[in-house]
Order: structure tokens, then C-alpha cells, then sequence
């Protein structure tokens, strides 16, 4: 049977999580107890400004670029001053912009630390994870809000399932850049003020739908905005304000002070100078959202994004996280089954493509991770069909690769799982298509690799009997491998074995072997599957 899909395990008992945020870049240093829980040992916070514009944030200035490099060097020496591993995700600034790979691409050489992208609902699952772990929420209905410099995320959950994932494009930059170049007068105000609400009008008709009890805010933006308010009604600021709650009434004035206020009154107000430029429009997105979702009091989750990707890999050193697996194949399953006609044969392909892994590792050496990729884009390889018959493995790479239905996998993830599905059929790998191009040297390996075991598996389900009881393979020399399909007596596959026999050929390339696919007929029931 198919294993759930996995990601490598934590190997180290300290973790380091890095936000690579449009405004703030956030990382945050844990140690992890042998019960798989964390305690906070480092922070750090600076401000970058990578990403601008009113619009779609569709490039990435030098200078900006400049500052994220060279910030991200510093975040990773802390990391490696206190030997914590560092996993590093970028949100909308990167995933909008053109030249990202760029900017990736330096990352990996001047600040040696490889980014992954995430889409806007995988930055909304982290951070509700994040908040989960902060406010003692898991026995309500909860509504989760977390203003960024590029977007907003919005999240309804129940327990710890997330019944409501939205990211869109609204934040305290993007808006700032659209609204507010010019100043802040009442017109500004007025023009953002419609722009928020009809971009979160179909959030907010979701949110009225499922209901919520409690609601919950994360970032700077909002942290400023309740210390404002607190400060309004003569109240200290504590050190933390983590868990403190304020009424919509004490946001509405909280935002008409800092809309009415010059820079250097918004400082006196309690605004760091470094946020006095964008609290404007994050202030009145914040009301915005308050006044339209029936925010009657918002209880402030010093956790988010960074502290969710700790609790995603909150683990006993060498165990998997049985919670992202089941995650990561529920989705999987979900979008296989929104699109895939059968299922059942997709789920065979699977199993077979699976053992077909497994029985080659001593050629291409893998880990646990690509066995998942293999998994999903078995599982996956002929949703394209739902558009179109023709050029059904094109279609399937597109589905998959725009999809924000996989939760739990990273961008780089989600193009490897379209690749391998788009080279289940026809034209092999060539140097002529970009997006194969735009790879690694190693994501190009792996994808051939994995593309050749799929495309064997697709053909021992050839007629879609399920005749196929388990595959093995020989390795009879260096440069041979023969793959035995095993089959019950009196079973006829020959159309499976002459289609496995003209689709090796990928395989045996990417493996530099000849392959050799035969039928081995078996009579005792223990050669079945397990």
C-alpha cells in the first residue's frame, strides 16, 4: 500500500523559521524537547521593503533585492550561531514578482540559504498554525487576520482544521503605493476605503456564512494599531501584547487618530518610525475588515507565519509529522478526485509507480521526500483531461502548477509534482521547454526519473484490468535492470507489457541502464500486494 506523503524529518533539536515578507523580514530560533514541543531562544525582525506597487508587485528593484540578500546572510548567521537549521519562505513580493528567480538565485549564492516560495493559501495555513499555538482558540470557531505589506491573509478554522483559506492582494505597501504617495486626505482615505471593501466583499460573505466566535489578529500592522488604541484610553502598553484584546469601537479610533495624525504625531502615538509611512493604510484596511466581517473585539496572536512553520515540523527528531502527511495527501486526493474520472486506476498507478520507486532506490538513491512528489503526480497525472483529451498531460501541468489546492506543499514542490505529471506521456524532457529549462540541474534529474516510473506504471494499468499483483525489479548487472511484472496465471499482458516496453526508454536514460520488462506468473497468494 502507498505510504502518506512525507517530508523529511527535523534532524536537529533546533530550528530556525524565516519570514521573507514584503515589508519585514522575521526569523525566529527554537529548541525542540524530545515531546516535540519548542521554546523560543532568538528573534529577529528587520525591515526590508522588498516588494512595492499599487498594482501587482511585478518586479523586484535591484536595490530592493540589495536588502533582502544581504538581510538574509545576517538572519542565517544567527541561525548557524545557534546551529538551528534554517527553512526560509517568501510570500507575495517574491511569488508576484517577474524576476524572482533572480532574486532566488542570488539568495542561493551571496547569502547561501535557498528561499522557498509559498502560495497565498499555504502562507494562510502556516499562519493559522501559528496562531493556534498562541491563543487558546482550538475549542471555538475562530477567524484569523494577518495584514502583510502585500497581502492579507483570512482564515476561518475549527479545531485545528481550517475550514476558510484566503490570501488576497491587499496590504499596508501595496496600498500605501496605490492611495497614499501623495498624502492622506480625506479623499485618499475615502478611495481606499472602497477599494478594501469590494476587494473583500466575497471573503466576507464566506466568513457570514460559516459564523465564527472569536477572531484573531497577527502582524505589525495590527500589534500597532491595538498599542495605538491602548494608548487612546490611558492605558500602559504591556511588554507583550500577546493574547490582549480590543473592541472594533477601540480599532475605529485607533484608526481615525493615525488617519488624522502628521508623521511625527503618529510616532508620539506609539508608531515606530519605521511602519509611520504605511500605519495609514494598514490602519484603515484593519477597520475595514473589522467593521465588514462584524468584528465585535479582535484578540491580538504575537504568532504567525514563522512560528507556524516551527509547529509544522514540530516533531520528535526522526519521526514524521503525521499531521502534514495527512494533510498534504488529503489535498492531493481532494484535487484528484474534483478532476480524475477513475480514481480507482489513478490509485493503482500509484501503488505500482510507488514499489517501481522502491525497488529502484539503489539507482537513483532518493529520499523520502521525492517518494511524495512521485505520489502526488501519480495520483495526479491525468487531471488535465477534465479540459481537454488532447495535450492532457500540457493541461495537467497547468492545473496543477496554478493550483492553491495542495496544502502543504512549497511552490518548488508543486512545479516538480505538474513537471513530472506533464512527462507522463509524449515528448520526454527536452532543453527547448522553458519550464523544464528554468530547473536545476537536480530538479531536472529528479524529474526524469520520476516521469520514468510513472510512465511504466501508466502502461501496466494499460487496459485498467488491475492484473498487475506487485512489481519487482533485477539488477542482473550495472547496466541492466529488468522489471518483473507479477501477475496471477492465465492473465493476458500483453498489451501492458508491449506499452511498459516502449515507455521504458525515459527510464533507462535518466538511470543509464537498458530495461527489460518481463511477466512473472505466480501462484501463491502471499506475492500479492501488502
Amino acid at each position: 500500500m502507498a505510504e502518506p506523503l512525507a517530508t523529511p524529518a527535523a534532524a536537529s533539536p533546533m530550528q530556525a523559521a524565516l519570514d521573507l515578507g514584503t515589508n519585514s523580514f522575521h526569523l525566529v530560533v527554537a529548541r525542540f524537547d524530545d515531546a516535540g514541543r519548542f521554546q523560543v531562544v532568538a528573534r529577529e525582525k528587520e525591515t526590508v521593503r522588498l516588494g512595492s506597487g499599487g498594482g501587482d508587485m511585478k518586479e523586484l528593484s535591484t536595490e530592493a533585492m540589495d536588502r533582502g540578500v544581504a538581510s538574509l546572510d545576517r538572519m542565517r548567521q544567527i541561525a548557524e550561531s545557534h546551529d538551528a537549521p534554517l527553512t526560509a519562505v517568501a510570500t507575495s513580493a517574491v511569488r508576484e514578482a517577474s524576476n524572482s528567480a533572480e532574486f532566488l538565485a542570488r539568495c542561493r549564492e551571496e547569502a547561501g540559504a535557498s528561499p522557498s516560495v509559498i502560495h497565498g493559501s499555504e502562507e494562510a495555513r502556516l499562519i493559522h498554525l501559528g496562531a493556534l499555538a498562541a491563543v487558546p482558540m482550538a475549542d471555538k470557531r475562530h477567524l484569523v487576520i494577518d495584514i502583510g505589506g502585500g497581502s492579507t491573509e483570512f482564515i476561518i478554522g475549527e479545531g485545528q482544521q481550517a475550514l476558510l483559506l484566503r490570501s488576497l492582494k491587499l496590504g499596508a505597501i501595496r496600498l500605501t503605493d496605490r492611495f497614499f504617495v501623495d498624502g492622506a486626505g480625506t479623499e485618499a482615505v475615502n478611495r481606499c476605503r472602497t477599494h478594501v471593501r469590494a476587494m473583500i466583499a466575497q471573503v466576507a460573505q464566506d466568513v457570514d456564512r460559516l459564523g465564527f466566535d472569536i477572531a484573531v489578529g497577527c502582524s505589525g500592522t495590527i500589534e500597532t494599531v491595538i498599542a495605538v488604541a491602548l494608548g487612546l484610553k490611558g492605558l500602559e502598553r504591556p511588554d507583550q501584547l500577546a493574547n490582549t484584546a480590543v473592541s472594533a469601537s477601540d480599532i475605529r479610533h485607533a484608526t481615525e487618530a493615525i488617519v488624522a495624525a502628521s508623521t511625527d504625531h503618529k510616532v508620539a502615538l506609539g508608531v515606530d518610525p519605521k511602519r509611520a509611512d504605511l500605519i495609514t493604510a494598514g490602519a484603515v484596511l484593519l477597520n475595514e475588515i473589522v467593521a465588514r466581517l462584524g468584528v465585535d473585539e479582535l484578540t491580538f496572536s504575537d504568532y504567525a507565519l514563522r512560528e507556524g512553520l516551527l509547529c509544522d515540523f514540530q516533531r520528535t527528531p526522526g519521526v514524521e509529522l503525521d499531521h502534514l502527511s495527512d494533510l498534504r495527501r488529503s489535498s492531493v486526493l481532494g484535487m484528484a478526485a474534483r478532476y480524475e474520472e477513475d480514481l480507482s486506476h489513478a490509485q493503482r498507478i500509484t501503488a505500482m509507480a510507488l514499489e517501481l520507486y522502491d525497488e529502484t532506490t539503489h539507482l537513483h538513491g532518493r529520499r523520502n521526500n521525492a517518494r511524495g512528489l512521485l505520489e502526488a503526480a501519480s495520483l495526479l497525472h491525468n487531471v488535465g483531461l477534465f479540459v481537454s483529451h488532447s495535450s492532457h498531460h500540457k493541461h495537467s501541468y497547468y492545473l496543477i502548477r496554478h493550483s492553491e489546492a495542495l496544502a502543504g506543499f512549497r511552490m518548488d514542490e508543486i512545479e516538480l509534482i505538474a513537471q513530472v505529471a506533464r512527462y507522463h506521456r509524449k515528448s520526454a524532457p527536452k532543453d527547448k521547454h522553458p519550464e523544464f529549462v528554468a530547473l536545476s540541474d537536480t530538479e531536472q534529474q529528479l524529474v526524469r526519473v520520476l516521469a520514468g516510473i510513472l510512465r511504466i506504471a501508466i502502461a501496466l494499468d494499460r487496459t485498467r484490468s488491475g492484473s498487475v499483483l506487485a512489481v519487482r525489479t533485477e539488477s542482473p548487472s550495472p547496466d541492466k535492470l529488468i522489471i518483473w511484472v507479477h501477475t496471477s496465471p492465465n492473465t493476458d499482458l500483453s498489451l501492458e507489457l508491449y506499452t511498459a516496453r516502449l515507455r521504458s526508454r525515459l527510464l533507462g536514460k535518466a538511470l543509464g541502464v537498458d530495461v527489460r520488462v518481463d511477466q512473472h506468473i505466480v501462484d501463491a497468494p502471499a506475492a500479492t500486494k501488502s
